[in-house]
């Protein structure tokens, strides 16, 4: 169910997005619904210059002239100008389940909708709900982050942040803790848990006195992993050091009331993994279909993200139909399986299939590769396998398709 906002109250949201990805600049018009953002006053000037010397957008019929101003400034004037006059029971219960099916359609765990919910009636002005999936490469620890408007109680869901933590990943039931004296309850202990591992070594650094870190259920059934002793680490389990000494690769994924990566796909691209999107626009508001991958080899933009390579379908030569069929996988004599596995393929997992090595029936991992429009192979165990003893047809000239592939890229210009 969609809250009944009023114009002001859209606007205010548009901003407050806005704000949330780096915008600091709105341009407008007459009518006021018709915003453009921009970052440096100097875009917005230009914009807004060159508009109102054409005359007319030449995408759109909106009022001109056109002008600017910050964000935080059109804010101000909105909230004193419109002050609202909300149902507030009403507002919480389809702002409660409009959230809710935002966090349903990015995959997020039942889990974390309860948390959002148990932090949304609390009241408070913005909080976190922690999730986590176990990946191959480690544990993917997830942070959504929501706030509350400033003029309502609405709460807004814009972007959630995933770490990938190459360590074990803890069993079911289990949290991390940070265990340090209670000054004010002498002989006891403070107990701070956490879900996200990345959190609570954070937290433990700060420690200044006598400090634990360490997972279990409960303080009475931890491992110990760290320990501080008067503001200095002197302790690291050995199986924890690679977790601990890492930082966690992250990565910041903004979502549009429930459109975007899902936690499922974002998990899968910090891991290294490319997945697959027909609901992308480019600049002109055009839809296309592409496959994406993070781009680890490249500095990380302003927002300390990763940037992306992008292989456009079907532009690009790869499907994961055509994949798929070169190789002899039993599965996709099943149409439903099928679907499944195409499915799953495109959200960047490595689902089980089943083939034939050595003239016996063997269950393997198998994932999208389609920078080199190929499909690898992965015993369970994780390790590689060469994908040419599963094809139907003899074994291609691998250096000229990888040599096709590089040309392609070249051609497209991938890195964006």
């Amino acid at each position: 169910m969609e809250p009944d906002y009023t114009p002001e109250q859209s606007i205010i949201g548009m901003l407050e997005d806005a704000q949330d990805v780096g915008m600091t600049y709105v341009v407008f018009g007459p009518e006021i619904e018709q915003l453009y953002f921009f970052d440096r006053a100097g875009d917005a000037m230009e914009f807004t210059a060159a508009t109102n010397r054409q005359g007319q957008l030449p995408w759109s019929d909106v009022s001109l002239p056109l002008q600017y101003m910050t964000i935080e400034q059109m804010l101000s004037e909105l909230k004193k100008a419109n002050p609202l006059t909300i149902n507030k029971i009403d507002m919480n219960r389809n702002n409660l389940e409009n959230i809710q099916d935002e966090m349903k359609n990015l995959r997020f765990s039942k889990k974390a909708m309860e948390e959002a919910q148990q932090k949304m009636e609390k009241g408070l002005p913005e909080f976190t709900v922690n999730d986590k999936v176990n990946g191959n490469k480690g544990q993917v620890d997830i942070t959504g982050h929501f706030r509350q408007s400033g003029q309502s109680d609405n709460y807004y869901f814009n972007k959630f942040t995933v770490a990938l933590n190459k360590g074990k990943a803890l069993e079911e039931g289990q949290k991390y803790m940070v265990i340090s004296p209670n000054e004010q309850a002498p002989g006891k202990n403070m107990v701070k848990p956490f879900e996200n591992v990345t959190e609570a070594i954070d937290f433990f650094k700060t420690q200044k006195g006598n400090s634990e870190l360490a997972a279990g259920k409960d303080a009475a059934n931890k491992v110990e992993l760290a320990k501080m002793e008067n503001g200095k680490i002197n302790y690291v389990a050995k199986d924890f050091q690679r977790t601990f000494r890492t930082p966690a690769q992250t990565q910041t994924f903004f979502v549009d009331r429930g459109r975007g990566f899902t936690a499922e796909q974002a998990a899968n691209l910090i891991q290294g993994r490319s997945v697959y999107r027909d609901d992308l626009l480019n600049l002109a508001g055009d839809p296309y279909s592409a496959w994406i991958k993070l781009d680890f080899d490249s500095p990380k933009d302003r927002y300390q993200n990763y940037t992306t390579n992008q292989y456009h379908v079907p532009s690009y030569g790869f499907t994961t139909k055509e994949a798929l069929e070169k190789y002899n996988i039993k599965d996709l004599a099943d149409p439903k399986k099928t679907e499944n596995l195409h499915q799953s393929i495109e959200n960047g997992n490595r689902p089980l299939i089943t083939t034939v090595k050595d003239g016996q029936d063997v269950k393997l991992h198998i994932e999208a590769a389609p920078r080199f429009r190929q499909i690898n192979f992965f015993g369970e165990d994780g390790k590689p396998e060469k994908r040419e003893q599963f094809l139907k047809e003899p074994k291609l000239d691998q250096t000229l398709q990888l040599n096709k592939g590089k040309e392609k890229e070249q051609e497209q210009g991938i890195a964006v």
